[in-house]
């Protein structure tokens, strides 16, 4: 496993602040929920992490679609597990870097890996690490925010910085938007595939979901643009531990 410095002070002080936001949203959540209980069908499967788990509530939202299975929560923020543990039975301590997860090896099922891939400073070593407690065969569900998302196409050829993106942690610059929230890493339908495909997965099936913060007038659009998720505002990707 590629393993990797801890991220900077300043970086892991900014995700301990209670005022950054630690969930994606229950319609999102949901969604994701959905899609591994279709995958999973009569497989049977018992343990399901939700790596990047905030305060708990995706998991929690997720939980009545996996009856059944165990769901563990994992995040290395304190703040965030001390809230989690309002949602979760099984919150633990752990991140991928570094000396990696507190799991054994092939433990896990399934993985749910929620709007945590674009926060990261190593992806590559992230990808690794879920690989490594996944079991041969297990699923990897992992959403991201889409860098060519349909606005944001429109938004560069008028000279603005895309939405999602952020160029410092203490404000935002060049963008609509009012929240900071940490995104290091943006990815393009095509790109995702092509990275999680070359980490030792195999994809097997990629959809596209709305975003929350897009203006009201616009969310027609924006569901509308879930049909084709490269346009999509968000990126749900299904793949396999080959």
């Amino acid at each position: 496993m590629t393993t990797t410095a801890r991220p900077p002070k300043d970086l892991r002080d900014f995700y301990e602040d209670p005022a950054v936001p630690v969930a994606s949203g229950p319609s999102r959540s949901l969604r994701q929920a959905r899609m591994l209980a279709a995958a999973l069908g009569s497989e049977r499967a018992d343990t399901i992490l939700d790596i990047g788990c905030g305060d708990g509530t995706a998991a929690a939202t997720a939980a009545p679609l996996l009856a059944g299975h165990r769901i563990v929560g994992v995040d290395w923020s304190q703040d965030a597990l001390k809230r989690a543990r309002a949602h979760l039975t099984y919150p633990i301590r752990g991140e991928l870097t570094g000396d990696g997860l507190p799991l054994a090896t092939g433990c896990a099922d399934a993985v749910l890996f929620s709007e945590v891939i674009e926060h990261l400073v190593d992806p590559d070593a992230a990808l690794d690490e879920i690989r490594r407690v996944l079991r041969p065969g297990g699923h990897l569900m992992l959403s991201t925010p889409n860098l060519a998302a349909w606005y944001n196409r429109a938004l560069l050829l008028a000279g603005v910085q895309p939405v999602f993106s952020e160029v410092s942690l203490r404000g935002i610059h060049g963008r609509p938007g009012r929240e900071v929230v940490g995104h290091l890493r943006l990815y393009t339908a095509r790109a995702l595939r092509e990275f999680v495909a070359a980490s030792g997965f195999e994809v097997v099936r990629l959809e596209g979901a709305p975003f929350h913060g897009v203006p009201r007038a616009l969310r027609p659009l924006d569901r509308l643009a879930c049909a084709r998720p490269s346009l999509a505002s968000i990126l749900l990707l299904h793949a396999r531990r080959t």
